[in-house]
């Protein structure tokens, strides 16, 4: 059961096209402008950290824009309603949900990893292969909280412009475009503290560093997904 319903939500998501633009083909050419351009400043290696910097977006992308905005849409058409009535058990529900996340982002990993190794990306250390598979997990699920949080609780034309402000101010200011290093002191202080620099700054010691990431980092994101998925029990509303 679990796993037909992860497929079926994976489908769904694969199958949408505005998902597609904004799970694969926007951060896919954020990844070559800038690796090449020199318009962002990126620390060097540059291919390596725009690497480590457009695998958070991605993480982002799906586990949280994709899914605030699919679960308001789900809960205004009265789908999980009718999903809840059948045999399926609520808990399976999420789960599926969980996993249908994990295998998108899983199919934007592999599509970034190849564009990156074909701009010039040394593959890092098995340490680092295996601590940003950990923090990609960790991220999705912490992303996937929030995103549960902001569609579960509100309503979806509410969910779709919310999640796409979001989405754009981590990008810009979130610590995954530009780095802490060029922000205002009082802005990298804020920006430090959100899961989107965290991710972002830990991935990099991963992916470029092939070294193991920073406690602080990793307590953000458990921190940030542990409250969103406690606060989303209580404010979810299935319609």
């Amino acid at each position: 059961m679990l796993v037909a319903q992860a497929r079926t939500e994976t489908l769904l998501t694969l199958r949408n096209g505005e998902q597609i633009l904004l799970t694969v083909l926007i951060p896919a050419a954020l990844l070559v402008a800038m690796s090449l351009m020199d318009v962002i400043p990126v620390p060097e290696p540059r291919v390596g950290s725009a690497t480590a910097r457009i695998l958070a977006l991605a993480v982002i992308s799906s586990a949280f824009t994709g899914q605030a905005i699919a679960l308001g849409f789900d809960r205004r058409y009265g789908v999980l309603k009718r999903l809840a009535a059948t045999a399926l058990p609520r808990w399976l529900l999420v789960a599926g949900r969980v996993a249908s996340a994990l295998a998108v982002v899983a199919v934007q990993v592999v599509i970034i990893a190849v564009i990156a190794l074909l701009l010039g990306w040394r593959l890092p250390s098995a340490t680092g292969l295996l601590w940003a598979a950990v923090l990609i997990v960790l991220g999705t699920l912490s992303f996937g909280a929030l995103g549960v949080l902001l569609g579960g609780a509100l309503r979806a034309e509410v969910v779709l412009a919310l999640a796409n402000i979001v989405w754009f101010a981590l990008l810009l200011v979130g610590g995954v475009a530009l780095g802490l290093d060029t922000l205002p002191a009082w802005l990298a202080t804020v920006v430090d503290a959100l899961p989107s620099a965290a991710l972002a700054l830990a991935l990099h010691d991963a992916v470029v560093d092939g070294a193991a990431p920073r406690p602080g980092h990793v307590a953000v994101l458990v921190v940030w997904g542990v409250a969103a998925g406690a606060l989303a029990t209580r404010t979810t509303k299935l319609g």
